[in-house]
């Protein structure tokens, strides 16, 4: 699974102009099932985001988690994220887990994270949704499991 972690001091999705999901500080998490993905790897991507050291202590240094700081996550399904760009100027797609393995395993990523601890906010697998977010640093992490 592929993900990309931007940390946030607000982040909210909408569908259809109504909001679906929203946090306050913590983590916004676009994420892609890839072709070969399983539960443990959803699992272990979902431990590691936890506990990766991108929020700042009292040194001001990157040095504590979502759960070390109270952080929620805003997850949203984002096949683009297996996008192949090697070849030509449209990108391909074909790495991505088909559509009911890769929404399958976006849930079972949110729920592994929730079962971490992390308060988990959520888009709506497939649909066309306007996201929001205030990139805090800016932050932003790019994780494969």
């Amino acid at each position: 699974m592929r993900a990309v972690i931007q940390r946030v001091t607000e982040a909210r999705v909408t569908v259809g102009g109504a909001v679906i999901g929203e946090i306050g500080m913590g983590a916004m998490i676009l994420v892609c099932a890839m072709q070969g993905d399983d539960d443990a790897r959803a699992e272990a991507l979902a431990a590691k985001i936890a506990k990766l050291r991108i929020f700042r202590d009292e040194d001001d240094r990157m040095n504590r988690s979502l759960l070390d700081c109270g952080g929620a996550a805003l997850v949203i399904s984002q096949f683009t994220l297996a996008a192949d760009t090697s070849r030509g100027n449209r990108p391909g797609f074909s790495s991505a887990a088909a559509p009911a393995d890769g929404e399958r395993l976006y849930e079972h990523f949110t729920r592994a994270l929730a079962a971490q601890g992390v308060p988990v906010a959520t888009g709506r697998f497939g649909a066309d949704m306007a996201v929001s977010l205030v990139n805090d640093g800016p932050t932003t992490i790019w994780m494969e499991a």
